[in-house]
């Protein structure tokens, strides 16, 4: 056979295998074949988590939901099954961020602080920023890494320098979720890999979203890091809006098989605020243009105004889990600790006391809080208790030492890390500010006395009316506003509203200082929980924030 004839059999032949190709690719349809595709492109892996999420196609529908909020007034501006309950996926890493950053105000972690990597951290499935059991990474490039890469592995280093165990970690991010308001989500992991239990709502999503922007502003910076370096490694936000949608800082993507692609973002345009959340989008393409069509629909009627009260915890979260553990505790570094209402101090109290001039019709106890310190508030009926209760002998003695005190007042106090605080003096006049006693260190040692004012001459006690002998253990929060005036004004209204629930509650303002900023808390103490409870409910219907909290 001559050469050209050779060439001529290898092309027949060649010819013959790719009609024949062809025809094994027609048989096997378009479904088998776009599988075969995604087996070699961001197909899932055993977690459920894709490896490369990408363009989801074919029929994938899941559960869908959205909401946005407007920051400034907290007004719904559009909702879409915000209650319905759905996956988080990644999105929990927020909560995972906010627990971390209340250690971070507390002084119990530094930005420098080196975390652990245990071997289960470490088995974590992608994604992940693949650290080997006993390497140790700062707390900075924890969160960067958390923010960026969404890693998994990194989340449970948090999880169980903070809690012990991830487990105990999510119980810990459960109980602040409920704090905060969102009493419609659970956490059983700290990183949203897959797991039928974990469940949050959009709008709960929305409220953690606002809170973490109140509480931390400071450490929420980091939502906006397009880029992370780590050790040669540059890994790039997984949020594709940040940098390409005007206004948007953060926060969050999220992805499972069974939550679709969620996303949760912060958009601020001049003096407008809005957060938007989007869950169960079809692909990331698909997700991320609808959250473009939210924002812009809803950014022009946004307020321009802070009207809203702060986002905040109830006094109820108190944590019993142990100090973080950490790698190498490092030298303090200058300004570096952060005051909070919320950290845990070891020092005197320096709260302040003092009555409000009462509004018409009912009279309001105006308590001052400073920063940095015991949040602490009197929380018993607004009545002059017996002299013997205001005398400054007495106030200042040890607990053993004090004489027993007037069953009929009982007042709360909140709690601030593990430190038990007595009441402060109740029933005091403007010009008297009493004393306040505080144990700074364990519950055997000497009470240390901070000494807040000078006392003068108790006024002539007043009868304390039979119907508030019993006082409940409850109480309800209905704001918090900027102006002092804002917040007894909420007060009128909510008892006017809810007169049979709220006649015989006692109202009080408190006045929070909060670094630069200062707003008042209006509130109602000495409730039953059913009370509360229904108080709260009712309010919610007529479109006032209402939280019931345990006041002991």
């Amino acid at each position: 056979m001559s050469r050209t004839e050779s060439a001529l059999a290898r092309r027949l032949c060649h010819a013959v295998l790719s009609f024949t190709a062809l025809g094994m690719i027609a048989a096997l349809g378009p479904s088998q074949a776009q599988a075969r595709m995604h087996h070699h492109h961001g197909h899932p892996n055993r977690a459920g988590h894709a490896a490369h999420p990408g363009e989801s196609g074919g029929g994938y529908e899941p559960p869908y939901a959205a909401i946005v909020v407007d920051t400034n007034s907290a007004k719904v501006l559009e909702a879409a099954n915000p209650d319905s309950p759905r996956h988080p996926a990644s999105l929990t890493k927020i909560m995972t961020l906010y627990v971390l950053f209340e250690q971070l105000n507390a002084g119990k972690l530094k930005l420098d602080s080196r975390l652990t990597v245990s071997a289960h951290a470490a088995a974590q499935e992608p994604s992940k920023l693949g650290l080997e059991p006993g390497q140790t990474i700062e707390v900075e490039d924890a969160i960067k890494a958390i923010v960026t890469k969404s890693a998994n592995d990194i989340a449970v280093v948090v999880a169980e320098a903070i809690g012990g165990t991830e487990e105990e970690f999510a119980r810990i991010m459960t109980r602040k979720a409920h704090a905060l308001g969102m009493t419609h989500t659970t956490y059983v992991n700290a990183s949203g890999l897959p797991n039928d239990a974990q469940i949050t709502t959009a709008r709960d999503l929305a409220l953690l979203a606002r809170a973490i922007q109140d509480d931390f502003p400071k450490y929420y910076r980091y939502f906006s890091t397009l880029t992370f370096q780590y050790h040669g490694m540059s890994i790039r936000n997984h949020n594709h809006l940040l940098g390409r949608v005007e206004g948007v800082d953060g926060i969050k993507t999220g992805y499972t098989r069974a939550s679709g692609f969620n996303l949760v973002s912060s958009v601020h345009r001049g003096d407008r605020r809005i957060v938007a959340v989007v869950l169960g989008g079809t692909s990331i393409g698909a997700r991320d243009a609808r959250m473009r069509s939210l924002i812009e629909e809803h950014i022009a009627e946004a307020s321009s105004h802070r009207t809203a009260p702060l986002v905040e915890a109830s006094a109820i979260d108190a944590w019993p889990h142990p100090r973080p553990r950490i790698a190498a505790e490092p030298s303090p570094l200058a300004g570096e600790r952060v005051p909070s209402p919320r950290a845990e101090t070891t020092g005197a109290s320096a709260a302040q006391l003092g009555s409000a001039s009462p509004i018409q019709p009912i009279p309001v106890k105006t308590i001052s809080v400073k920063p940095g310190v015991f949040r602490t508030a009197a929380l018993g009926p607004l009545v002059n208790p017996a002299p013997e209760a205001t005398n400054s002998t007495a106030a200042m003695a040890p607990e053993a030492s004090r004489a027993p005190a007037p069953p009929p007042v009982q007042p709360a106090t909140e709690r601030a890390g593990s430190a038990s605080l007595p009441p402060p003096v109740l029933g005091a006049p403007p010009s008297i500010l009493g004393t306040l006693v505080v144990h700074a260190g364990p519950s055997d040692s000497a009470p240390v006395v901070a000494a807040v004012g000078v006392p003068m001459a108790p006024p002539e006690p007043r009868p304390i009316p039979s119907s508030r002998t019993t006082r409940g253990s409850y109480m309800i929060q209905v704001g918090a506003f900027d102006d002092e005036a804002e917040a007894k004004e909420r007060l009128k209204t909510a008892r006017s509203i809810v007169q049979n629930l709220l006649g015989n509650a006692d109202p009080l303002t408190e006045r929070v200082v909060r670094g630069s900023k200062e707003f008042y808390r209006a509130r109602f103490t000495g409730l039953e929980k059913a009370d509360a409870e229904a108080a709260c409910q009712y309010l919610h219907k007529n479109d006032i924030v209402c939280m019931a909290l345990k006041s002991n």
